[in-house]
């Protein structure tokens, strides 16, 4: 895909885009849409219920045309002149004639078109009762057509607070769009009704089963690879006397049958940072050059070193060296395939400051003078979560003490190497070995913070958790509401405020966010508590099963391809190493035959595309689930990418893919289609570039 389309994908990006946006009136007929083919004019001799919407730099003409599809009239936009746009918000009045709609709800979308540019989209706005107009989503890319063509599009889920959308077909380059007929019908699937389940508590709690075969290595990083199975690195494992004897170990785990493959392991990789590639290897970066002296000269140093894991040969390569030093940095994928690392300690024991960028063309890290820098320390793994318009989210969320000055959040614009602060986050010094996530769905742009500590003052870990809205004109976190209250170690309740640090959260294919494992001091005192977040609604669920291994300091969980979680490690402060492996199965699980996903038309996905799926039974939704590389409750680039789906007459269903490949970097993704009951099917590869 050119530059220009990959840029032109949010109505902030970066390129000038015209739209002609639909406002409805809603009407108790099965059609939403008022005067759907435009045959009603106002004064003006425009249709009513609808209006001119666009910005940038060209030139947008507005026709009422009588070359109809039905009817005598249809409406025709031409764009020219089109350049680089200057990232003003799209403008428009609240829409008097946008229909209501409910939350939770699923609508399908349809008009008939014509159009000479393959730079045409289908696109929505949602109306938020707390904050107004906003965008939403891109639903579908229109092929080019110079005959009348129907096209259709199922919405994802109504999200909360929404309680009017108005949508239309939005072109973002040089060329003529002629469209009519819009219809919008409610398309809701009814949830069976429950009382199938025979399987007892596992209905509503899910279950876990501890593995007959233990992890042969001290793993506290966890990769997913493109092939289903999952790279557990160890390198020294904390352990000072297998650094001293150039012991680093890895494992590569197969969940199909429960085997491993010890790997050769370069160097230690301890405490490195970790992100697959566009390519579908993972990119490892830094980790653990030595253990603190006993003279107290210096502490842990971080390495420079950095390799490439091929999981079709089990190998690492070396890349070229980074600028400096890194033990616990950040990792970020960007849209366009490179992979920004920030924070650290360097080989001296302290902390970097120096950003480093790997270059997806190349494969290789760039030299320092090619690399913005903003000479900022942000500590250990910061949670650096890449937002829809291409700047950065940092959460919050690290290991070790306290967070950043500040408010402890911010914005970076890597492009424009600015910072800004980002208000609300609560006890930002107590949120060490705390999760954030990018909740489902990633084009929603919201984020939730669970958790955390302080491993300097060692305070009882907190029950905090904190939203923010990212596509918000000025974001800021808000609380949202307490986790659960769990047991601790011989089943002692929680009193007060306690909560848990080293916490797990996990994106499921049901849209839930599972919370998991954690403890309750630095290296100290399990918790076991697991909980359900559902997005929709802003509620943990209390009383999921909980795993029966302690999961506290370097713990990981993390979804595998077959819908299930597994959970490994724990390194209380003793210096053992929990070896026993867990795997959850979620409620979704044990509530009847899961839909199969029979075929794909391609497992190569371009941005903007359509892609025809067959299945066994009906779905409601789809999506695309990047596959987790986590290590110390961080892993920032874990996402859930909503595929809005058209029903074909045949029975077949095609997916409609983001044009946006900052909200689905290209790589690897796990594709899952989702039942009227809730039941995922088990993945399906494909390849997003």
């Amino acid at each position: 895909m050119n530059a220009f389309r990959r840029q032109a994908t949010v109505l902030l990006g970066s390129l000038a885009m015209f739209a002609l946006m639909t406002t409805y009136d809603a009407k108790a007929a099965p059609n939403l849409v008022d005067n759907a083919g435009f045959e009603k004019l106002d004064s003006a001799g425009w249709p009513k219920c609808w209006e001119k919407s666009g910005w940038g730099n060209g030139t947008a003409s507005y026709q009422v045309v009588p070359d109809a599809h039905g009817g005598s009239k249809a409406v025709r936009l031409t764009v020219s002149g089109v350049t680089v746009g200057d990232r003003k918000t799209m403008m428009y009045e609240t829409p008097s004639c946008a229909p209501k709609v409910t939350v939770g709800r699923q609508y399908d979308l349809g008009l008939w078109y014509k159009t000479n540019t393959p730079n045409t989209v289908l696109t929505a706005f949602r109306h938020d009762t707390v904050s107004g107009w906003q965008y939403w989503t891109d639903l579908q890319t229109l092929p080019v057509t110079g005959t009348w063509t129907r096209s259709t599009v199922r919405t994802p889920q109504i999200p909360p607070n929404t309680d009017q959308i108005t949508w239309g077909a939005a072109v973002y380059g040089n060329g003529t769009l002629t469209t009519d007929d819009y219809t919008m019908e409610d398309a809701t699937v009814p949830t069976p009704p429950p009382g199938g389940c025979t399987a007892g508590d596992a209905c509503t709690k899910g279950s876990w089963q501890v593995q007959p075969t233990n992890n042969p290595v001290r793993s506290m990083h966890a990769s997913v690879l493109s092939n289903g199975k999952v790279l557990l690195m160890a390198g020294s494992g904390n352990d000072p006397d297998l650094f001293a004897a150039g012991t680093f170990t890895s494992a590569v785990y197969d969940p199909q049958n429960g085997s491993f493959t010890v790997v050769p392991t370069p160097v230690d990789l301890f405490c490195a940072g970790h992100v697959q590639l566009s390519d579908g290897r993972t990119l490892i970066m830094g980790g653990n050059k030595a253990y603190p002296a006993a003279d107290g000269s210096h502490g842990y140093e971080g390495l420079k070193n950095s390799y490439i894991f091929d999981p079709a040969t089990n190998t690492y390569t070396a890349t070229n060296d980074m600028n400096d030093g890194h033990w616990y940095p950040s990792y970020t994928e960007l849209g366009n395939g490179d992979v920004l690392s920030i924070g650290g300690l360097r080989e001296d024991s302290s902390g970097s400051v120096t950003q480093e960028l790997f270059s997806d063309a190349t494969k290789q890290w760039q030299s320092l003078g090619q690399v913005n820098q903003t000479w900022s320390y942000f500590g250990l793994y910061p949670s650096m979560i890449l937002m829809q318009d291409g700047r950065l989210f940092y959460t919050g969320s690290h290991v070790f003490g306290n967070g950043t000055p500040g408010t402890g959040a911010s914005i970076y614009d890597y492009n424009a190497n600015t910072l800004t602060d980002v208000p609300g986050l609560q006890n930002k010094d107590q949120r060490d070995q705390s999760m954030s996530v990018l909740l489902p769905p990633a084009q929603d742009q919201r984020v939730l913070t669970i958790g955390g500590g302080n491993v300097t003052t060692n305070p009882d870990a907190n029950r905090l958790s904190d939203l923010i809205d990212l596509k918000a004109a000025s974001p800021a976190y808000t609380p949202g509401p307490l986790l659960p209250q769990g047991t601790l170690t011989g089943g002692a309740p929680e009193t007060g405020a306690q909560g848990k640090m080293y916490v797990s959260a996990v994106l499921l294919p049901d849209g839930k966010v599972f919370e998991t494992g954690g403890a309750l001091h630095n290296r100290a005192d399990p918790v076991y508590e697991a909980s359900m977040f559902d997005p929709a609604t802003n509620t943990y669920t209390p009383g999921m099963a909980t795993d029966p291994v302690p999961r506290g300091y370097h713990s990981a969980a993390f979804l595998l391809p077959d819908g299930r979680v597994m959970a490994i490690g724990d390194n209380p402060g003793n210096g053992t190493f929990e070896m026993r492996i867990s795997i959850y199965s979620p409620p979704y699980l044990f509530q009847g035959t899961r839909p199969k996903i029979l075929s794909t038309d391609s497992t190569h996905w371009a941005y903007g595309s359509s892609h025809r799926i067959t299945t066994d039974t009906p779905i409601v939704k789809a999506e695309l689930i990047r596959p987790q590389a986590v290590t110390h409750s961080s892993d920032p680039n874990q996402r859930f990418v909503d595929l809005p789906l058209t029903v074909n007459a045949d029975g077949s269903t095609s997916l409609n893919l983001t044009t946006n490949p900052n909200l689905a970097p290209p790589g690897f993704y796990m594709l899952y289609v989702v039942d009227a009951k809730g039941v995922p099917s088990v993945a399906t590869w494909v390849h997003v570039m």
